[in-house]
């Protein structure tokens, strides 16, 4: 546990850097609101504030406040959040804003437990929820928070493991203040993005580098204790890109749950299935039949595997219109932008659009 003297003296450094240095000027740091913070919370998670800001910024000129969010087409969430990633995050957010509307009359709950209640909403973004928009003292524990708190204390392990989580949650919940938590809040989580970062912290400038023991013992970047490697397993896929003589694509939309769930995809086949035999299946085929282009391969890398993709480009002699499920339709390329989309999709739709057939993919 920490001891009040030593939580106090470790708030007042905190607060000192920060009233001279943290960031105050943050899109979701203006007009500040429930709504507000929450967004900018889920968007911000695994994902650098500079990468954040126009989706911020998009996001609240679309879907202005939570009604609105509650009430739109989770497409258009989709679309608004497609090139960040993680869209779980999204179809999250979607239902936790219903659920405020039709639970809690449009309003987030007023503490803690309330709002880690809500989907999508875990212990430490409810706290920074708390903390920031309603002065409410609540710890929380984001990935910056956990490097600082691992390196001051040189708590061993990785954060990952429960008896590490467990004693990192001890730590900022002793260390926590009951005034002023909103400012706290945001300059721990200032201190992780900005000096105590993960591969080259700037310890000089580090408000609590006197104090901090992975400093003093010259190997900071050892805290917190990195994740144990395995090796992922490898996938593949076949992804058609097929298109009619009206210069349209046709894309799936996939399931609402899994990897990119509720985007809008390229249908996929095996690698060893005939593309011959899937296009009859996928689309009414007339005419001569098409003609098939294989691009370069790439791969897409998820959390937890390795996806290899086989681009194939299948252009149609016969204008086709119908297809033969309804979540199948044809788009013009240059309506693709309306549409929440996969990350290999949005950099193969930017190759046909340019008409660079043949070129590699670059890989992401």
């Amino acid at each position: 546990m920490t001891d009040k003297r030593t939580a106090t003296r470790f708030q007042q450094r905190v607060f000192g850097w920060y009233h001279q240095h943290g960031r105050k000027n943050l899109p979701w740091q203006k007009k500040i609101s429930p709504y507000r913070v929450w967004v900018s919370e889920i968007m911000l998670q695994q994902t650098q504030v500079t990468t954040v800001i126009p989706y911020f910024e998009r996001f609240m000129q679309r879907f202005s406040s939570v009604k609105a969010l509650a009430e739109a087409p989770v497409d258009d969430v989709l679309a608004l959040w497609t090139g960040l990633g993680y869209y779980a995050r999204a179809r999250n957010l979607h239902k936790c804003a219903q659920t405020v509307v039709a639970e809690h009359g449009g309003r987030f709950p007023r503490s803690v437990d309330g709002l880690a209640e809500l989907p999508g909403i875990g212990r430490s973004t409810a706290g920074a929820i708390a903390s920031i928009s309603m002065g409410i003292s609540a710890p929380i524990l984001d990935g910056n928070v956990k490097r600082v708190l691992a390196r001051h204390y040189a708590v061993p392990g990785w954060p990952g493991q429960t008896k590490v989580h467990d004693q990192l949650w001890q730590i900022a919940e002793g260390l926590t203040p009951v005034e002023d938590c909103n400012h706290y809040t945001q300059a721990m989580m200032d201190l992780g993005a900005t000096l105590c970062t993960r591969s080259k912290p700037d310890c000089p400038a580090c408000p609590l580098n006197k104090t901090c023991q992975a400093s003093a013992q010259g190997n900071p970047t050892d805290y917190p204790g990195k994740k144990p490697k395995s090796k992922k397993p490898v996938k593949q896929t076949r992804m058609l890109m097929i298109t009619n003589p009206q210069g349209h694509i046709l894309l799936q939309k996939r399931p609402p749950s899994g990897i990119w769930g509720g985007l809008w995809c390229f249908p996929e086949i095996s690698v060893e299935e005939d593309i011959d035999t899937a296009l009859q299946a996928i689309t009414p085929i007339t005419g001569s039949g098409p003609q098939c282009e294989t691009w370069q391969g790439f791969r897409h890398t998820f959390s937890h595997y390795h996806l290899d993709i086989e681009p194939v480009r299948v252009n149609l002699d016969k204008a086709v219109t119908g297809v033969s499920e309804g979540n199948q339709r044809w788009v013009a390329l240059t309506d693709t932008g309306e549409l929440g989309l996969a990350a290999p999709v949005v950099k193969l739709l930017k190759q046909l659009h340019s008409g660079h057939s043949t070129g590699q993919p670059q890989l992401f």
